[in-house]
């Protein structure tokens, strides 16, 4: 393999795309307009950015409503629903505060970014105000927003994204990942059977 040379400075990487036009800077809110709260109210998928001492993560984020709740302008809640108890970003939380939101709609190429400062609570009188089905999220990640803007749309129609298309035929399912990385102990088609019914009784 060649060698390869890397962009280590902010001014060879500035010098190679140059400048972002007027409406990319112009577009940046500090806190919740008219638009973005419609906009981020309609979303019900949304992917979670953290960062900590092991690195970074990335968790989805979906619910049958808006992905969170608007506590004020400048601040979001969103409710920590029942997963695989990884708690990777939740971790990533409490050692450092700073996330990522892309907020998803499905039909649209635009996504909108958040970016801001998170703490976890398990503030009763809150996590009561996301009961469902009789129960109630552990904790509720409570962000402060830093900034808000719509991502360009380019990256959404180079794939395709709502064209309709089913693109997961022949993925390895779940159960199959699982059976490979633990040389057929856990996971196989036992586990992908069982699945749907475990995730529809532990929804919440």
């Amino acid at each position: 393999m060649t060698r390869m040379e890397y962009i280590d400075s902010i001014e060879a990487l500035e010098a190679l795309y140059g400048s972002p036009g007027a409406p990319a800077l112009r577009k940046v809110a500090r806190r919740m307009t008219p638009l973005y709260r419609k906009w981020i109210m309609t979303s019900k998928l949304c992917i979670l950015g953290t960062v900590g001492p092991e690195g970074t993560d990335g968790s989805p984020r979906g619910d049958d409503g808006p992905c969170v709740l608007e506590l004020d302008p400048g601040t979001l809640a969103m409710p920590d629903w029942r997963g695989n108890n990884r708690l990777d970003s939740l971790r990533n939380i409490v050692r450092d505060p700073r996330v990522s939101l892309m907020f998803l709609v499905p039909g649209s190429n635009n996504v909108v970014r958040l970016n801001g400062q998170a703490r976890l609570t398990t503030d009763a009188a809150l996590r009561a105000r996301f009961e469902k089905h009789g129960k109630q999220p552990s904790t509720v990640i409570v962000i402060a927003i830093d900034e808000i803007y719509t991502q360009c749309a380019r990256a959404m129609m180079r794939a395709g994204t709502w064209s309709g298309e089913d693109q997961s035929i022949g993925l390895p399912s779940a159960g199959e990942i699982l059976a490979e990385m633990t040389d057929g102990a856990e996971g196989g088609q036992a586990y992908d059977d069982a699945w749907g019914a475990r995730a529809a009784a532990t929804m919440w």
